[in-house]
Parts: structure tokens; C-alpha cells; sequence
């Protein structure tokens, strides 16, 4: 199998300000939050693009803050800019179908009915592009959108940190090694 091109852009997708900051939809958010923090990475605001951006040695952390469902396109302005391919970006989102705390990667797909995933595929007019999702657990039967915007409840914060915790090594180890590898290693993982 053929190994992925290196990562160059991580985008951690959420919407902005404070009422959704610690949403379920804001995992990505809080993904790359953590990741910037760790590599002592300062966030900048880009009116041009509409996003947050932080250099982490050679790749970049984007936090598009044009709402989830048109995160495609800061993403994509970014991205011709330092002349970043679809295939070098790894997208950090929320998956209503993965029980709470399970992470899977992908290197490519369709976008499962995720807006913010959807607006990114027709930006850039591919499914090549990789993706984390990052398990938030099943909606109620109704009310799928009030779910996602909704905060985690207190007895889920301990697996939601230990979620971004193994999110952020997963991130790191494909940037460091891979997507293949990263896949082989936090595909199996099933810590919770």
C-alpha cells in the first residue's frame, strides 16, 4: 500500500465564539487547541481567510471560524496560499455515528452528512482528503443539531479529555510517521 503524503495542514473543525466553545460540534476545536498548546504555538487571526491559524514547526493549525458548515472555504484559501495539496491536510471533526471517545481515521471518503466535512469535499472539489473523527456519541432520535451544539454532560468530561488526549498523539503521530501509521495505531485503540 502506498504510504500518504507527509501531513502539512491540520484543521480542527467547530464554530466560533464562546457559546460553542465547549460544545460537542467544538471537539476539533479543542483538539487543535490542545496541540498548539503543547507545541507552545500562538493562534493569529487571518481576516483574509476568515480562520485562526498557529505554525507548529512546518505544519499549520487552521481553526476556520467562518461556522462549520462553510469551513471549506478558509480551508481552501489557505491551502492554495502555501500551496498545500487536499491530500496533505488532516481534518480534525465531530462524528455523531462513533460512540463517545472513539477515534477513526481515514485518508479519504465522503462526508457522512458532517456540514462543516462537506463544505471542505466541495471547496475542493475531492474526497482525498484524511480525516479524525472523533466519536461525540448518538443523538436522540430528534434533535441531532441541538445535540451537537449541546455541552458534554459531567460524568462524559474525564472520557472527553482522555479523547483529546489520545487525539492530539494520534495527530502527532501522523505528522511524525504517517496516516498509515497513525490509522494502524488509534484505529485499534479502543480505550474509553
Amino acid at each position: 500500500m502506498e504510504e500518504a503524503p507527509q501531513i502539512r495542514l491540520i484543521a480542527g473543525l467547530g464554530n466560533p465564539g464562546s457559546e460553542y466553545a465547549t460544545t460537542r460540534h467544538n471537539i476539533g476545536f479543542m483538539i487543535v487547541d490542545k496541540l498548539a498548546a503543547q507545541f507552545g504555538s500562538t493562534w493569529e487571526r487571518s481576516t483574509k481567510w476568515d480562520a485562526n491559524w498557529a505554525k507548529c514547526g512546518p505544519v499549520l493549525l487552521v481553526k476556520p471560524m467562518s461556522f462549520m458548515n462553510r469551513s471549506g472555504y478558509p480551508l481552501f484559501g489557505i491551502a492554495q496560499f502555501y500551496k498545500i495539496e487536499p491530500q496533505e491536510i488532516l481534518v480534525v471533526l465531530d462524528d455523531l455515528a462513533l460512540p463517545l471517545g472513539r477515534l477513526r481515521l481515514r485518508a479519504r471518503g465522503g462526508s457522512g452528512g458532517h456540514n462543516g466535512l462537506e463544505s471542505i469535499i466541495m471547496q475542493f472539489g475531492t474526497e482525498e482528503i484524511a480525516r479524525m473523527r472523533i466519536g461525540i456519541g448518538e443523538a436522540p432520535r430528534e434533535g441531532s443539531v441541538d445535540y451537537v451544539l449541546s455541552r458534554f454532560f459531567e460524568e462524559e468530561k474525564p472520557v472527553v479529555r482522555s479523547t483529546i488526549d489520545r487525539a492530539v498523539e494520534a495527530v502527532k503521530c501522523a505528522i511524525d510517521n504517517g496516516l498509515v501509521s497513525a490509522m494502524n495505531t488509534f484505529n485499534k485503540t479502543e480505550e474509553i
